[in-house]
């Protein structure tokens, strides 16, 4: 049923695509750079990942706090979700070396690779668990988000592909529906980090399949989020994690400030929830990044920094600046960081968003 619903839904969203159209932000848009090419490198796509998705926890005998990392079962989880998240490095190789050469030969790469995906019906299989499940949106968010750099390029890359293009993007509807079907509805306290990167795979795909059901739905999920985050600024179920709390604030931002950005662009006023709470979120998580004691006081433990060793989960940052004023200390930390890549938030964001960011 979700197939045959997935497949009405494309049908009527392509013969409605003229009528207030969704679009991503601006940066999202952009022509290529046209730097000096490079020869393309393709190699040989993953095999799509048709089987059920039934994945380890890296957290496997962690206690309910979930935050004492198994390196055996981080181990297996890895084995086990390589095809995966190999095909979502593909992808988003691809389309950023296109951004920066608009070298033909990349986009032929990835609409190649993607079109096999979605003709073997990959990651449509039973999530049998959480991290199924998990997974399943993860490599959305990134295909998306990726896809819409193609899709809505004034170059019009993917005009030579108009059967692979409708092909994946049927592909994608499915996927967001599954998604949709496995992340909506869920009970407050269920509601974390992990439905804010679903409902961000949903407004990416909403955006890519011209679904407002999916906007809508993407759109509740956020406004949950913003009514779960507190009067100081902090999501009380990412606190459970305790020693990695601060690290889960700043892994939930994420997805919430690309949902933004997108809701934004399509006449929607991110900064009404809860009394802007994003805002109180962004800030205490920013003010983390030099005095965690805050976050230590409402766990009653040290907090795990190692995440702000990688600069790929300092990537919202450029969204940030582009929703509200960053101040120069922000901004220099950024400068410093650039080019600032998230494979799951659409690839090279300081491309994406960067040369749009406000200004004190």
């Amino acid at each position: 049923m979700v197939f045959l619903r997935a497949a009405l839904i494309f049908i009527l969203s392509a013969a409605a695509h003229g009528a207030e159209r969704l679009s991503p932000p601006a940066g999202f848009m952009q022509p290529p750079e046209h730097r000096a090419a490079k020869a393309v490198n393709c190699p040989a796509a993953p095999a799509p990942f048709t089987g059920v998705l039934d994945f380890q926890s890296k957290y496997a005998g962690s206690d309910s706090a979930r935050a004492t990392l198994n390196p055996e079962a981080d181990a297996t989880f890895r084995q086990q979700t390589k095809p995966i998240t190999d095909m979502e490095r593909f992808v988003s190789r691809q389309v950023t070396a296109w951004a920066q050469s608009g070298n033909p030969s990349n986009v032929t790469c990835v609409v190649n690779a993607l079109a096999g995906w979605a003709s073997a019906g990959a990651l449509t299989g039973d999530a049998k668990n959480h991290t199924g499940r998990s997974m399943r949106k993860w490599a959305l968010a990134t295909f998306s988000s990726a896809w819409l750099q193609l899709q809505d390029s004034p170059q019009h890359p993917l005009r030579a592909y108009p059967a692979e293009q409708a092909n994946i993007e049927r592909w994608l509807s499915t996927l967001g529906d599954l998604t949709i079907s496995e992340w909506h509805d869920l009970p407050r306290s269920k509601v974390n980090n992990h439905s804010y990167w679903a409902a961000w795979a949903i407004m990416a795909t909403a955006v890519v399949t011209q679904r407002r059901d999916l906007f809508t739905d993407a759109l509740d999920i956020y406004r949950t989020a913003m009514q779960q985050i507190d009067q100081d600024g902090f999501l009380p179920n990412e606190l459970r994690r305790r020693q990695r709390a601060f690290s889960y604030h700043n892994y939930a931002i994420q997805p919430l400030v690309m949902i933004a950005l997108f809701a934004r662009a399509n006449g929607v006023d991110p900064e009404a929830g809860n009394h802007d709470a994003l805002r109180r979120l962004g800030d205490q998580v920013i003010d983390g990044f030099t005095d965690a004691q805050p976050f230590a006081q409402k766990t009653g433990v040290t907090q795990d920094m190692s995440f702000l060793q990688h600069p790929t989960n300092l990537a919202w940052l450029e969204g940030w600046c582009q929703l509200y004023s960053c101040d120069d200390a922000l901004r220099q930390r950024i400068v410093h960081l650039r080019p600032l890549q998230n494979t799951r938030l659409g690839g090279d964001l300081s491309h994406l968003l960067a040369t749009t960011a406000r200004q004190e």
